[in-house]
């Protein structure tokens, strides 16, 4: 039983039941068509329900593996009117309370191989949970809820200027938007088959990998974890047709082929060459990371632009010249501008903020008014990052706010950070900043005072921060300072704290 709505059914389940028994997932040498993540999803919206007609947008956080139980989870969240909120796998305690408790979730969903973890600290933020298990073996109901394309459906938490992570609140409609305009301008279609190696945590894997492929009636083959043998021997494997990660990502794959002897080294290259697409994104991509991999593939890496609020907005293109450096033009149906400090147009060749516009822009930051509000200009988000458009193309140029570090794809909030910092017992004050970093893009570099008799070294920071913060949040740089350095208003200047690092 797949479970039929009431009025309007969610559009990804709509056009799934016109793929039927094409392959839609495959992990772990096991496939699922679509016909089974309808009738899977439909079972796990039955166990959400429980009786009732519609969840009415209840979040409902989850935290699964990579594979066919976090797609039936997601849909079933949808299909039965919640709001789904994917959790990391790599999460410590501390952050998936945040989320639990920022979300005002009741009930989560877990995989049997994090029930032990999760368990205690939904205890503690007052959230039943549901074991994926229980909900894949239920009954589906007869009739699901009406799913409006303008209702909301995913939560995805991203750090910020402001501390601590904020929900991105996208709709039905805004994921629709985000994933149509990729299918055009990327060629999907039914006969693609991509790896998927990214978390699912953020819009990178979501969206622009899962999303797509199940959009187009394409198979996502996913991997449980990174690994740089297995990722080559699936590239080289003549079965996937394309190929999206981040910067991180293809250094580690090059590192892994240089290490290769010669004939294996020539049969992933061939193997590779094979493949229809490969794209970088999430963070800046060095230029000889592009070069190199085009001399080991033969594909030059397409480059694009996005973030969690927005998905995807400029594109190199499809067909046609992608320059190195450059993120393209903008896809369809998206609107981008550059402004300068007043909000004005700035002039073209100059350097401005980047604003976007479109169906593709997000709804809201979760039960934050004042902060959703200030990310609007006139109706046109805006990104704090600063671009330039050059010859008609964008290029990236930074950030805004020197409080944002972009590490291995992730995009991490400086004051964060130093806010779990300040929880140490030995730091009386701290300082966050980004540090270039040719494997990560930026490292997390920590300036710290410490109180009065306390040492300090940098692996016991690492130790003691892994209970408390996410991997790639955690400094990988640290020193010791007397005093921080202060403007005369009393507050750190960052670029003076950068400074000490490049000296040092």
């Amino acid at each position: 039983m797949n479970g039929t709505a009431t009025g309007t059914e969610l559009q990804f389940a709509s056009r799934a039941r016109g793929h039927g028994s094409r392959i839609a997932i495959v992990e772990l040498g096991r496939s699922y068509t679509y016909a089974d993540l309808l009738s899977a999803s439909a079972r796990v919206a039955g166990a959400l329900l429980g009786g009732r007609p519609d969840l009415g947008e209840a979040r409902v956080p989850f935290l699964t593996p990579a594979d066919f139980s976090y797609v039936a989870v997601q849909w079933g969240v949808w299909r039965a009117g919640g709001i789904a909120v994917p959790l990391a796998t790599s999460y410590p305690a501390a952050e998936w309370e945040y989320v639990l408790r920022d979300a005002t979730a009741e009930l989560a969903v877990v995989a049997p191989e994090f029930a032990h973890a999760l368990g205690p600290v939904a205890e503690r933020a007052g959230v039943r949970v549901l074991s994926t298990g229980r909900a894949l073996e239920g009954p589906a109901p007869e009739v699901l809820p009406a799913v409006e394309p303008g209702r909301r459906a995913m939560m995805v938490y991203t750090s910020g200027t402001t501390g601590r992570p904020k929900g991105v609140v996208a709709s039905h409609a805004n994921l629709v938007s985000q994933v149509t305009c990729l299918i055009g301008a990327w060629g999907w279609v039914p006969d693609d088959r991509i790896l998927l190696v990214l978390p699912l945590h953020h819009v990178h894997g979501i969206v622009n990998v899962l999303g797509c492929a199940l959009w187009a009636g394409a198979a996502c083959e996913m991997l449980p974890a990174f690994d740089a043998e297995v990722v080559w021997d699936r590239l080289a494997s003549g079965r996937v047709t394309l190929f999206m990660a981040v910067p991180t990502i293809y250094r580690k794959l090059i590192a892994a082929w240089d290490g290769t002897p010669p004939e294996r080294q020539r049969a992933l290259s061939e193997g590779s060459a094979r493949l229809r697409l490969m794209v970088s994104g999430s963070a800046a991509l060095p230029v000889q990371t592009l070069e190199r991999w085009r001399g080991i593939t033969g594909h030059t890496l397409l480059e694009r632009y996005g973030m969690t609020e927005i998905g995807m907005a400029l594109s190199n293109p499809l067909e046609g010249e992608r320059r190195p450096g450059s993120v393209g033009t903008p896809l369809p149906g998206v609107q981008v501008r550059l402004v300068d400090e007043s909000g004005e147009p700035a002039p073209l060749g100059t350097p401005g903020e980047i604003e976007v516009r479109g169906g593709s822009v997000f709804l809201e930051y979760w039960g934050r008014p004042e902060a959703t509000r200030d990310a609007f200009r006139d109706g046109w988000f805006r990104t704090g990052d600063v671009g330039v458009l050059e010859d008609g193309v964008y290029r990236i140029l930074g950030r805004t706010s020197v409080d944002i570090i972009k590490t291995g794809g992730y995009k991490v909030s400086a004051l964060e950070i130093e806010e779990v910092l300040r929880t140490h017992r030995d730091i009386l004050e701290c300082a966050v900043v980004g540090m270039a970093d040719p494997e990560w893009g930026e490292r997390v570099a920590a300036a710290v005072e410490l109180r009065a008799g306390a040492s300090l070294e940098l692996e016991s920071l690492k130790a003691w921060s892994r209970d408390r913060l996410a991997p790639y949040k955690i400094p990988r740089e640290l020193r010791v300072v007397r005093v921080l350095p202060r403007n005369a208003m009393g507050k750190v200047t960052k670029p003076e704290v950068a400074a000490l690092f490049r000296e040092g």
